[in-house]
């Protein structure tokens, strides 16, 4: 007997739960937001300084990268702005072709990642080496932070990589010898201590990021001691706004600006799906496109461009924040556009507060953060060949240029994936020797067969390439010239053409010089 109906919901309580539901979200991410922007706000600034270019440029890039990348598809949680990984390809770009020609390389590049993401290249830069990334993070880290040094101690930075590494004895010497202002260097030590010691705190004090804290105690200090220190010079919104003009896309026609636009998209691009990668390892929602991530980074930049900004990359430090303060959907990183915007907009002259020491000493730990020194210590008791990947390239970052260091990286690594990949192992069996059991040897190590009843035999399995021909030569030349040989090469997955050359080659003076028969199984070409 079935018991009596059960009351059906009634239409508004349904719509409440509904209405509840899409709240949810927000009661998450209007916090996060929160967090975000006071994670962001000192690094824009930072990076901006560290770049070259007035303060409030990266203010600009965090906004777009809030209000407009933060709405389009591809990520949902991940938050982009200027990154420290482009900071010292920008201020070379600046050094070299000057900050009017900025808009017009930053255009360029959001140009080239839009047809990147329409070709669905964005996969694909997930076959990059892990290696190769690690390093040239670990190559624009020690940069960033040997190239700070100088700022902290109120000191120009010499303009290549070699130069910061010789200049630091001289600076020592001034540091000790007391020719560099005092104020300074405390101060930016200081500043720096605060962000090492941050972490170990309590969790209530731990709730503000440890970079806005270490800025605003710098910046307090500064004004209530009026300490004579620099300071960030601010110029207003829309006084630092300067869009292409027709002449600075001339930059463009050049080998030295096209290179740098493809060193801009390449180096941004990778960065933000790597760092989509780690985001979504972070959390259970859902996962991202890359093609369309690529594509909302592409509009961003060409938006930067046209407002003569700083490019921007997703940022892995602003992302962990945002998925550790528990956003939920899009909305958190879009509301952190909006404080961006509203800060710049309303007080901009708080920004004439904080010392550029203090901003130095962000960028030195910053840059320390980007050095993986547990991974490589990890690689090379594992992996010394990907450790060894990872220290050539940011050493070649570091003596040559960012571009040239990545593609340094990528050639030892396509390398040594080949020569991994081609093992080549050599079986030598002599039926005429009773301790021989047929154990394959490699190549090279054929060995002596004791007697001289059958023919040998010899088979070849795994990946015959021209990496491996000296060894594979050394082992046939080393067979008897008395014996009769069995060649057996059915078991190789790959024979390239100079192996097959040098086969044909050694079966034709072996039939010519040896007494003993020579059988090849498959027969080999008759010419290569």
């Amino acid at each position: 007997m079935t018991g009596p109906p059960r009351p059906r919901r009634s239409v508004p309580s349904v719509l409440a739960l509904r209405a509840r539901a899409r709240a949810v979200p927000w009661r998450a991410d209007l916090p996060a937001s929160l967090v975000v922007f006071l994670v962001a706000l000192p690094l824009c600034v930072g990076v901006a300084v560290a770049s070259g270019v007035p303060a409030e440029l990266g203010l600009v890039t965090g906004i777009v990268g809030g209000l407009v990348v933060g709405m389009l598809p591809g990520s949902s949680i991940q938050v982009s702005g200027p990154a420290a990984g482009l900071t010292v390809l920008v201020l070379d770009a600046v050094r070299e072709h000057g900050i009017d020609s900025l808009g017009a390389l930053v255009l360029a590049t959001g140009v080239l990642q839009l047809a990147m993401g329409a070709l669905r290249l964005g996969r694909w830069f997930r076959a990059m080496s892990a290696s190769v990334v690690h390093g040239m993070l670990a190559g624009i880290g020690l940069i960033l932070l040997l190239g700070q040094l100088y700022a902290m101690v109120g000191r120009p930075a010499p303009g290549t990589g070699p130069g910061k590494i010789t200049g630091l004895p001289a600076l020592l010497v001034d540091l000790l010898g007391g020719r560099v202002a005092p104020t300074s260097v405390l101060l930016g030590t200081g500043t720096l201590l605060v962000l090492v010691v941050w972490k170990y705190l309590p969790d209530r004090v731990r709730a503000l990021p440890a970079p806005l804290a270490a800025v605003g105690l710098a910046a307090a200090v500064t004004a209530l001691a009026a300490l004579p220190v620099a300071r960030i010079r601010v110029e207003g919104l829309l006084g630092v706004l300067h869009p292409p003009d027709l002449a600075s896309f001339a930059t463009l026609a050049g080998p030295a600006g096209a290179g740098t636009v493809l060193a801009f998209a390449l180096i941004a691009s990778a960065e933000t799906l790597f760092s989509a990668a780690a985001v979504d390892r972070m959390h259970h929602g859902p996962r991202t496109d890359y093609d369309r991530e690529l594509t909302s980074q592409g509009l961003g930049n060409a938006l930067c461009g046209l407002l003569g900004a700083l490019p921007m990359t997703a940022v892995i430090v602003r992302s962990a924040a945002n998925v550790q303060a528990g956003a939920r959907s899009k909305a958190s990183r879009t509301l952190h556009g909006v404080w961006l915007l509203l800060f710049a907009a309303l007080l901009p002259a708080l920004l004439g507060l904080i010392p550029v020491a203090a901003l130095a000493a962000v960028l030195v730990h910053a840059g320390a953060k980007l050095v993986p020194v547990r991974r490589i210590g990890a690689l090379w008791r594992e992996h010394r060949g990907e450790a060894v990947v990872l220290a050539a390239t940011a050493g070649a970052i570091i003596t040559t240029n960012l571009f040239e260091g990545v593609l340094v990286g990528i050639g030892l690594a396509v390398v040594k994936s080949a020569w991994q990949t081609s093992h080549l192992y050599i079986a030598v069996e002599d039926p005429g020797d009773p301790g021989d059991a047929g154990h394959p040897g490699h190549a090279g190590e054929p060995g002596e067969p004791a007697g001289r009843a059958g023919a040998l035999r010899v088979r070849l399995t795994g990946h015959a390439t021209f990496l491996r021909l000296p060894r594979l030569l050394d082992a046939l030349e080393r067979l008897p010239a008395d014996r009769a040989v069995e060649l057996d090469w059915s078991g190789l997955r790959h024979l390239d053409h100079a192996c097959t050359d040098a086969l044909v080659g050694w079966a034709a003076q072996h039939r010519a010089r040896s007494t003993g028969s020579l059988a090849v199984q498959p027969p080999l070409p008759t010419a290569v």
